[in-house]
């Protein structure tokens, strides 16, 4: 198994993807801003989605609804 060097924000992304993390709604502010960054090259290679919210308050109401249970009609 090889080494592979990451910066600290792309190493929590990529254990979220490792333990199954396929949804990332985010809103990017310093000093976390090299996590969305990351997220959004790596979501699509994995069948996962990506989506930058325009505040933080739309980004946790894209949460809320990708959280929602899904009823049958």
């Amino acid at each position: 198994m090889s080494k592979v060097l990451m910066k600290g924000n792309e190493a929590i992304g990529e254990g979220a993807i490792r333990a199954g993390c396929r949804h990332f709604f985010g809103y990017p502010i310093t000093p976390q801003s090299e996590l969305p960054h990351y997220l959004a090259k790596r979501m699509p290679e994995v069948g996962g989605v990506f989506l930058q919210a325009e505040s933080e308050t739309s980004s946790i109401n894209m949460v809320y609804g990708a959280a929602a249970p899904v009823s049958a009609p």
